[in-house]
């Protein structure tokens, strides 16, 4: 048996020379250390020895299963390193080629705008605020003055959901609200999404986006607002601009106005660009607040007074950008966006 041993010992020994790969490394030490294994088989007739030959024969078997299994385990750390360094053969990356360039992304020019609108109020003093696009006609046109019959309120002119329900015309409707949940003094500012049956053309489209502001408080007058309105346009678009106020008619305003800025080619001098009138496109309206608008609010006219004025965000865009189409703003081209 002590022969049959060292047989066992010897033929294991040899194939475990010749194993390439760690399945056939497994098969191996199941083939001889196993429960059904070679070495299991010869131990298995110790029963027929004599008490003298046990603990020899035993001590021959314990030396013969540690050979192999010391061989075994030696031979599967060989086989990983093996296949580790396979892999890192196979998977090593070239640190000379040139890496993949990463296309970083654009702030769109309209919120670009947006940001730096409502940067310049803050620094001003006003609260940035915020209010739903759908809205109620009572928001919408009743509370801020508007006639029963004015062509606003029209269905070829707004987006009625239901006889009472909108989509806002105009950012007004926030002023409203903070109106309504705040005492004076007031002074905030809005932007968002307004939305009106416009043809689309190269300036107009159903949906756009407009930053209104109010002011509320005792003594305010026309003074301030024009100051307001002169130190913002001048924060972004330049001190060299000049404005021009020219009298107009809004519902929730009286007196009106609109604002004009000098043509951005010429300054005033007049060109192609401006017709020669040295002024660019109207910028926004304006005006003090109208008494019923206050007093539809909770606040009392002979005690206070304020001004407003609403501009929209897509025409700044497009004369601070230099941009001629308003659809450029929604189509979301990346040649377009890539050059902001």
């Amino acid at each position: 048996m002590k022969q049959q041993l060292k047989e066992i010992q010897d033929i294991a020994l040899e194939k475990l020379a010749k194993v390439c790969d760690l399945n056939e490394l497994d098969q191996i030490r199941v083939q001889y250390l196993g429960k059904k294994g070679e070495l299991t088989g010869v131990l298995r007739g110790m029963g027929a020895l004599s008490k003298e030959e046990r603990p020899v024969i035993g001590q021959v078997a314990n030396e013969v299963r540690e050979a192999i299994e010391n061989r075994i385990e030696e031979l599967k750390e060989e086989l990983k390193q093996r296949v580790r360094e396979a892999q890192f053969k196979a998977e090593k990356i070239d640190i000379t080629m040139p890496g993949k360039k990463v296309a970083s992304g654009k702030k769109h020019p309209l919120l670009k705008s947006i940001e730096e609108l409502e940067n310049i109020f803050m620094t001003m003093g006003f609260d940035i605020v915020d209010g739903p696009e759908i809205e109620t006609v009572y928001n919408n046109f009743d509370a801020l003055n508007s006639p029963e019959d004015h062509p606003s309120r029209d269905e070829s002119d707004t987006f009625y959901i239901t006889d009472n329900i909108l989509l806002r015309t105009h950012t007004s409707s926030v002023q409203i609200r903070a109106m309504e949940n705040r005492k004076p003094p007031i002074r905030i500012v809005s932007t968002g999404r307004t939305f009106r049956f416009d043809a689309v053309d190269d300036t107009h489209s159903p949906m756009f986006h407009q930053l209104e502001g109010l002011v509320v408080d005792k003594h305010v007058n026309v003074a301030n607002l024009k100051h307001t309105i002169d130190l913002f346009i001048r924060e972004i678009f330049g001190n060299q601009l000049e404005t021009r106020f020219r009298p107009h008619y809004f519902p929730f305003t009286e007196p009106s106005v609109e604002v004009d800025v000098a043509c951005f080619k010429c300054l005033g001098k007049g060109c192609e660009s401006c017709g020669g009138t040295g002024w660019s496109m109207e910028l926004l309206g304006c005006g003090m607040v109208h008494p019923k608008v206050l007093r539809n609010c909770g606040i009392d006219p002979e005690e206070y007074s304020g001004f407003a004025f609403g501009l929209g965000l897509d025409r700044i865009a497009m004369v601070k950008y230099g941009i001629n189409n308003i659809r450029l703003l929604f189509e979301n081209d990346k040649r377009f966006l890539q050059q902001f």
